[in-house]
């Protein structure tokens, strides 16, 4: 994770906390900072203060820890295949293997994940220094979590190295440089997906107060709120995760109205919230409104309309109180968004994966009611 938490005892920190005069490693006070120079910090300061000090050192080192794990975890589906950036089987400088996380077929898409980082960076200072405005700016950020080619988001351990990957690359910018915030919310989604949700979770809670100490907007504070609600449920944590996405749910239609995409995007979390408390009967209701919304709006091959199907259809088979046609209906949506899911996103993706689990239980649920037994979910 970052550095939000004291070198030597690991309580939490400050924004401001007082730092090593050297390497800038960050410490409740002076003394839990002479304990750690006792307990070894004396030998590693130097060294850290060559790397970029504390920060970025930091980041350098989750970087190439992040990007093996990666390459190994796509090992297998990438034999045989090259860089589509640099045509190369193994990176010319780093000697790092391949990777791919995304929705390409056959033998498009696979990559280093330096070479993804690269050219997100090229293409973001291009636009930074020949200020091509904020669509463009905000079209090549996208770079850094979008392959090129699909179009898809990457997901899982791929989407974890190239979190860390941008924040590296922008973590000795100001606190409030612009790049530099939103890199925080890439790296959190990164380790995220990649199913690091404490370190995501401190990496949220440091991204919420930044903005909020350096005066960020409501569409962008709302934003970060949905994310820290996602990663408390993540956590287990369902009931504070509700209380948030209902909050995040409220303020987007006050800011945007009910036909805006980031309501609608608020609308699927907030019901996933609910779903998981099993508060099956405001689950339905609340997608019953939207559902159409979404899809009209955002496109049935959307990811969002996806979910929404996916959430709508567990709370129609898992409620004690459902019909037989509740259950009927329940594999027929997700059937329809399984069909979708596979075409748009590929078998991989945990969209899919997703709604193949739910169609699988959905279908064994029916067939258990109508063979006349009961049905218990665990």
């Amino acid at each position: 994770m970052i550095l939000t938490t004291c070198a030597a005892c690991a309580a939490p920190l400050a924004h401001d906390a007082p730092r090593c005069v050297r390497c800038k490693v960050r410490y409740c006070d002076s003394t839990c900072q002479h304990d750690h120079w006792r307990r070894g910090h004396k030998q590693m300061c130097k060294k850290i203060h060559r790397g970029g000090n504390a920060e970025q050192y930091n980041a350098d080192k989750k970087y190439k820890e992040a990007v093996a794990v990666a390459v190994e975890a796509c090992a297998e589906d990438t034999k045989g295949q090259t860089c589509y950036i640099c045509t190369q089987a193994l990176h010319w400088k780093t000697k790092e293997g391949l990777v791919r996380m995304c929705a390409c077929r056959g033998t498009a898409g696979f990559a280093h994940v330096s070479c993804l980082a690269e050219q997100a960076k090229i293409l973001f200072a291009e636009a930074e220094e020949n200020n091509l405005g904020v669509k463009v700016l905000n079209e090549r950020w996208r770079r850094w979590f979008t392959c090129s080619l699909c179009e898809q988001h990457y997901h899982g351990v791929v989407r974890c190295a190239l979190g860390w990957a941008c924040w590296k690359t922008y973590v000795g910018r100001p606190e409030a440089d612009e790049a530099r915030r939103m890199a925080m919310g890439v790296l959190a989604n990164g380790l995220s997906s990649a199913c690091h949700h404490e370190e995501s979770l401190s990496v949220r809670e440091a991204e919420f107060s930044m903005k909020r100490r350096n005066g960020t907007s409501e569409h962008n504070l709302l934003a970060v709120q949905s994310n820290l609600a996602r990663t408390h449920a993540q956590l287990g944590r369902l009931e504070e995760a509700l209380s948030m996405e209902r909050d995040v749910y409220s303020g987007r239609l006050k800011l945007h109205g009910k036909d805006h995409p980031q309501t609608l995007i608020a609308a699927t979390n907030y019901a996933a919230s609910l779903q998981a408390l099993e508060r099956f009967e405001e689950t339905k209701s609340l997608l019953r409104k939207t559902m159409p919304v979404s899809r009209r709006v955002l496109g049935d091959s959307n990811e969002f309309p996806l979910r929404m199907q996916l959430c709508y259809a567990v709370a129609l088979y898992k409620d004690p109180a459902a019909t037989l046609d509740d259950v009927r209906e329940a594999v027929t949506t997700l059937e329809d968004a399984n069909r979708i899911a596979r075409r748009v996103m590929g078998g991989a993706h945990p969209l899919t994966t997703g709604v193949d689990a739910g169609l699988r239980t959905a279908r064994a649920a029916l067939r258990a009611r109508e063979a006349g037994q009961s049905v218990v979910f665990t």
